[in-house]
């Protein structure tokens, strides 16, 4: 069996698809540690530029709208993202034409449902997302994700704030996108420690205080909270932090 193993970026994937598509029994991952069997052959795939084209071209000749979709699935934290938007490809490829409706074909619901939740958590850290203003006004946002969707909120919180200096940090991953009013980049950091203006921490209490007045303790409603904001979020709630 060949394993394919990239550097996690979408131009090594399509490259990688490209040299395992004539091959029936192969697996690609950016994982370098996924587990070898006896048999394995491990081929270490870097972009190249014309190949990584050649899939691409491939795919919009029978579905102009999966080149998009496939590069939210490689967003995903699911460690077979990557297999399974290559088996969504071969699907593409052999049906020669799209197959995003064949809710019949396994590689057509396991990709449906990477996609799924790949932009579900996009749309809902839209909603989510909390900022809180620094000592030099500054916004900031930490946050960590299941999937890496950062650029994809930078994008949408440079054109909704495009007058604030705002800073969204993937705790996890260990990434942020920082927006200075004008234009916005991506950045590789650390921790990061960060010092509140007296303004949000006057606001931080008086927003626990409405929160505490609204909330009837006889009645607690944790279900219906867990429905609304799932609890792997809480943690950045200001409501929530004590």
């Amino acid at each position: 069996m060949k394993i394919f193993i990239t550097d996690g970026s979408s131009d090594a994937f399509f490259t990688a698809v490209f040299y395992a598509f004539a091959e029936r029994d192969c697996l690609i991952t950016s994982d370098d540690k996924v587990q070898l069997s006896f048999d394995s052959e491990v081929v270490r795939i870097d972009p190249e530029n014309d190949k990584c084209q050649r899939v691409i071209n491939g795919i919009e000749k029978y579905d102009r709208l999966a080149e998009e979709e496939i590069l939210l699935v490689l967003r995903s934290c699911d460690p077979l993202n990557e297999q399974t938007a290559l088996e969504y490809i071969r699907k593409i490829m052999q049906t020669k034409a799209p197959v995003r409706k064949m809710l019949g074909l396994p590689e057509v619901i396991e990709f449906n449902d990477l996609l799924y939740k790949v932009r579900g958590e996009t749309h809902r850290m839209k909603g989510f997302l909390r900022f809180m203003e620094s000592r030099d006004g500054a916004l900031y946002a930490p946050f960590s994700p299941d999937n890496d969707i950062t650029d994809l909120l930078m994008a949408h919180f440079a054109e909704r704030m495009k007058a604030e200096r705002f800073v969204i940090h993937d705790v996890k991953r260990k990434i942020a996108g920082m927006y200075d009013g004008r234009e916005w980049i991506m950045a590789r950091v650390g921790e990061a420690e960060v010092y509140l203006s007296e303004y949000e921490r006057a606001f931080e209490n008086l927003w626990k205080k409405y929160y505490k007045a609204v909330n009837i303790e006889s009645r607690p409603h944790i279900k219906q909270m867990k429905g609304y904001m799932p609890v792997r979020y809480w943690k950045f709630l200001p409501e929530k932090r004590d």
